[in-house]
């Protein structure tokens, strides 16, 4: 297999994010540049992300960012094995941005195309810079997505277990707002938990009478914004941060000790848990994950904090691993706005139907 240097791209949501990653021979991955234009400021005053700006955003920003993550990088259209943009799941109007934008290097420049699941940049963030070989136990937690999974190999993994309602990341960012916090709301409901006393109110614990690897987060978040609304006292505020923070952190650590046990009964050696996705930026997240992998006999490893959350280098090396076993995609590959990483699962037992708004995997 020959070195792949490839161009990412990543529009799923509110960051207009570029990369150059170098996968060579031997497997090692090498950042090039990583350019992300955040725009937190444009959808503050709303208190979350409102799809028609993103959208506009990424298109009078793509081109500039992408060219800076080149020169950054000290490449060449020319020195381009590939291009890998985003082409979902996510807000379908900002995955058209960057995917129309790849197709057209692509074309231009008579370049490989390789339309990745944005869950597939996550399940290999981790693998950034790192030697972490397939297969591995995911646990991948974000604002939009949160599912336990066995990834075996490029685009191979199995669910395990999956949110039948809102994520951990959008439990966070919700609660954050009925607490009155800025945006985005996950990042500052942390910073207010130092201190806290975790065991100060009783939030409910959800699918106690289930033996599955499946979460909810939804009763939590109603029943921590309702507390929110009574709660207006500084020290107060604090605990129901902290009271938040621990029952997520909680469930996830429930649920992925439940997968780990089901994981080892396959996988004699090799044990390896992966946490991946933006509230693997959370220390105390991150922290009793990893206390439950060392107990299981699993090794823990989550990404460096800037490839938690969506970033173009993980992009990239979905792509380069892709294009090094010889797989691309037509210049017809659709934006989609779900797509689950594993199909026969979302087929067999959906956790959303046609009808009824639910997790985007």
């Amino acid at each position: 297999m020959s070195a792949q240097t490839v161009l990412g791209l990543e529009t799923s949501c509110d960051e207009t994010a570029a990369s150059v990653v170098r996968l060579h021979a031997d497997g090692r991955s090498e950042v090039l540049s990583s350019v992300i234009a955040s725009q937190i400021a444009e959808h503050a005053p709303f208190g979350g992300v409102v799809p028609e700006i993103a959208a506009r955003a990424h298109v009078e920003s793509i081109d500039g960012i992408a060219g800076r993550a080149m020169a950054e990088a000290g490449v060449g259209y020319g020195d381009l094995s590939g291009v890998a943009a985003t082409a979902g799941p996510g807000l379908v109007g900002g995955v058209m941005v960057g995917l129309s934008f790849g197709k057209a290097v692509a074309l231009a420049r008579n370049l490989p195309l390789v339309a990745v699941n944005h869950l597939e940049g996550h399940a290999v963030s981790a693998r950034l810079g790192a030697d972490i070989p397939y297969p591995f136990l995911l646990l991948l937690v974000s604002g939009g997505h949160c599912q336990l999974l066995e990834v075996e190999g490029v685009g191979a993994c199995r669910r395990l277990g999956s949110t039948i309602d809102d994520a951990a990341g959008e439990a966070f960012d919700k609660i954050a707002k009925a607490m009155g916090l800025p945006y985005p709301g996950g990042p500052a409901l942390e910073k207010l938990a130092e201190g806290g006393d975790a065991k100060r109110f009783v939030l409910p614990r959800s699918l106690l009478g289930r033996d599955d690897c499946d979460l909810s987060f939804s009763g939590l978040k109603t029943a921590a914004a309702r507390m929110a609304e009574k709660v207006t006292a500084p020290e107060d505020q604090r605990d129901l941060a902290a009271s938040v923070q621990e029952a997520i952190a909680r469930q996830l650590t429930e649920r992925s000790e439940r997968a780990m046990k089901a994981y080892a009964g396959r996988h004699v050696e090799g044990l390896r848990f992966v946490v991946a996705g933006g509230v693997a930026a959370n220390r105390h997240v991150r922290a009793r994950l990893q206390a439950a992998a060392e107990a299981h006999g699993f090794s823990f490893t989550a990404p460096p904090l800037a490839y938690c959350t969506d970033n173009a280098a993980m992009i990239a090396l979905a792509g380069a691993e892709r294009l090094q076993l010889g797989m691309s995609d037509g210049l017809d590959a659709v934006a989609r706005p779900r797509w689950p990483l594993d199909q026969a699962a979302a087929s067999s037992n959906p956790m959303h139907v046609p009808g009824r708004k639910g997790a985007k995997a």
